[in-house]
């Protein structure tokens, strides 16, 4: 439709020049006439020839109103067509400039607009590479530094422990005949750092599961994973998840991740029989309580780095939360941790 307008106005230009020159044409034969005492031309005469130079004024106007508006249209057509197909992704696109005037400024502005749009693109297609290798890079960097964690882990505890278990049964195996009583007391020793390292090795299998939840929520992930720990362990495992809704992602998973944690840390350090784990929303805030009637540990003689303490406050932090933790030695340890739903469950 506005292409059509625009041929349009040039045939209606023309025509009101056609009109206004045939005017004052007619306008100035008259002024001759009347001031003319013998003038060369009569009124009538003066009517008819103002009548043909208007008639040839019109056709004049409307072929050239004509051609210039299919002229002016067709190299309108050719942006048109060039700012659809920028659109349309092909950014290797130009369009042709035929004059050196105004029209001609603009194509050539709009094609030094393609180049710079080209040139981005080739940027961000570069970064997108840079960053997923970097993302490659930080990955195995992860993997790597779990791995080793892993390593350090099981040297520390399991491979101390079984290389404990292998000597005590030795001695108790050569004892046995000799010193019955002596050899009841190893094989007693035998049994708790078996315990312990039982524990030990539950814990690392615990920190090698999944971040994600794999599609479920935070309360069926819990269920499983305290599922899992009942099956495997004595532990009894006393949990009440409250469905607190419109949690994102990335906070679910930093919560799984928290009881993860703590159960972990109760496993291989707590020697407790019973965990209580609470999740429940009190108006905008979200409360998670654990507990368990382990040995514990003095809090201001041990730094928070300890057991893993640390990962799970940073965590909590990243929440906006608060994390707070009491225990005493032989009365447990509480963690009590708090994160406004309001500000962070939203967040997608």
């Amino acid at each position: 439709m506005k292409q059509q307008n625009i041929r349009t106005w040039f045939v209606q230009s023309f025509l009101m020049m056609s009109l206004f020159g045939g005017s004052v044409f007619f306008a100035g034969l008259q002024i001759y006439i009347m001031l003319s005492s013998q003038p060369m031309i009569s009124l009538r005469s003066s009517i008819y020839l103002s009548l043909f130079l208007f008639g040839v004024l019109l056709v004049l106007s409307i072929y050239f109103g004509i051609r210039g508006g299919y002229l002016f249209k067709g190299r309108l057509d050719d942006l048109f067509t060039f700012v659809a197909t920028l659109r349309s992704g092909k950014f290797s696109a130009r369009v042709e400039k035929f004059e050196e005037d105004e029209i001609g400024m603009i194509t050539d502005e709009m094609n030094h607009l393609a180049d710079f749009i080209q040139d981005q693109v080739k940027s961000l297609q570069r970064l997108a590479d840079e960053k997923s290798e970097l993302a490659n890079q930080a990955h195995q960097a992860a993997v790597m530094e779990e791995r080793h964690r892993l390593a350090r882990e099981l040297h520390d505890s399991v491979s101390q422990q079984l290389f404990a278990l292998g000597m005590l049964s030795s001695a108790a195996i050569r004892i046995i005949q000799e010193d019955s009583l002596q050899a009841k007391k190893m094989l007693e020793q035998v049994a708790e750092i078996a315990s312990k390292a039982q524990g030990e090795m539950r814990a690392l299998l615990l920190h090698l599961r999944p971040i994600d939840l794999k599609g479920d929520s935070l309360g069926e992930g819990l269920h499983k994973l305290v599922k899992e720990l009942k099956d495997k362990s004595h532990l009894n495992i006393d949990m009440k998840i409250e469905d607190v809704g419109n949690l994102s992602k990335g906070t679910e998973a930093h919560l799984f991740r928290i009881v993860q944690e703590a159960l972990s840390n109760i496993l291989r350090h707590a020697h407790a029989e019973t965990v209580k784990i609470v999740m429940e929303k009190h108006k905008d805030m979200l409360h998670l309580y654990i507990s368990d009637d382990g040995k514990g540990f003095g809090v201001h003689a041990k730094p928070l780095t300890s057991y893993g303490l640390q990962t799970m406050r940073e965590r909590c932090e990243e929440l906006g939360g608060v994390f707070q933790i009491r225990s005493k030695e032989r009365e447990g340890t509480y963690i009590n941790i708090r994160i406004p739903v309001g500000e962070v469950g939203e967040v997608g």
